[in-house]
C-alpha cells in the first residue's frame, strides 16, 4: 500500500469509530452507528483506493508495458513535436489501482507539469486539456512519453521520479488520485499488441512490441 493513503483514511476511520463510540454514550445508538458505519467503509475503500500490489514484470526483449491498471479506450496514429508515432490511452476508475510504473527501462529526461482542466477522463480532449505530467524515459533506441492526466474527480497527479533518475522496466514512478487517464506515445516503427477495449494491467501486461530499448 501506498503510505500516503493512511492520511487519507485516518479521518474517515477516526470519525467512524467516534460517532459509535459517542452513539453509546449518548444513547442514540442506532443513528450515530449507522453513520459511523458509512465513515469506515468510506476509510477502508481508501486504503483499497491505495493499494500497491506487487506484478510480474515481462522479461521479453522489446517489451513496452502498461503504465496503469485499466481499459484501453484509444489507440491513434498521432505525431509528437512531428514525429511520428502512436498513442494509448488507457481508462481508470476509481476501482483500478492507481500507482503508475514506466512502461520502458531507461532514464527520466524530462517531467513536465502541465496545469489545465478536469475533463471527464474518458473524454478524448482530456488527453490535451486537463491537468497532467509528461513523462519522458529515453533510451538508447529512442523516447517514449507518457502522460499521467487527471480526470473530474481525480484531482492531483503525483510523479516521484526526477530528471536523470534511472528506470527499471515496469517500475513504480507516481500515482494519480481517484479516477483518471494514462496515455503512451510510441515512436511509429512500434507494433501494437492490445485492442481498444481491453483490460490491462501495470507493469505486467504487454501494450506493445518496441526494439530492445536496453
Amino acid at each position: 500500500m501506498v503510505k500516503e493513503g493512511f492520511k487519507f483514511a485516518a479521518p474517515p476511520l477516526i470519525t467512524g469509530i467516534l460517532l459509535i463510540v459517542f452513539g453509546e454514550v449518548l444513547d442514540r445508538k442506532t443513528g450515530l452507528a449507522i453513520a459511523g458505519g458509512v465513515f469506515i467503509l468510506l476509510g477502508i475503500f481508501v486504503l483499497y483506493f491505495f493499494r500497491d500490489p506487487e506484478r510480474q514484470i515481462p522479461t521479453e526483449p522489446g517489451a513496452v508495458v502498461s503504465p496503469a491498471d485499466g481499459r484501453v479506450v484509444e489507440i491513434l496514429e498521432e505525431p509528437l513535436d512531428g514525429v511520428a508515432g502512436k498513442r494509448i490511452s488507457i481508462f481508470l476508475s476509481v476501482f483500478d489501482v492507481h500507482v503508475n510504473r514506466t512502461p520502458v527501462a531507461g532514464e527520466i529526461s524530462s517531467v513536465e507539469y502541465r496545469p489545465g482542466r478536469f475533463y471527464a477522463a474518458m473524454r478524448k480532449r482530456a488527453s490535451v486539456e486537463n491537468e497532467q505530467n509528461v513523462i519522458t524515459v529515453t533510451t538508447f533506441a529512442g523516447d517514449i512519453v507518457f502522460k499521467q492526466i487527471a480526470g473530474a474527480i481525480a484531482r492531483r497527479v503525483i510523479c516521484w521520479k526526477n530528471v536523470g533518475d534511472r528506470v527499471a522496466l515496469g517500475e513504480r514512478v507516481g500515482m494519480i488520485r481517484f479516477g483518471s487517464r494514462v496515455d503512451v506515445w510510441l515512436p511509429d516503427d512500434s507494433e501494437i499488441v492490445v485492442r481498444r477495449g481491453q483490460r490491462v494491467y501495470g507493469g505486467a501486461s504487454i501494450l506493445a512490441k518496441w526494439k530492445p530499448t536496453a
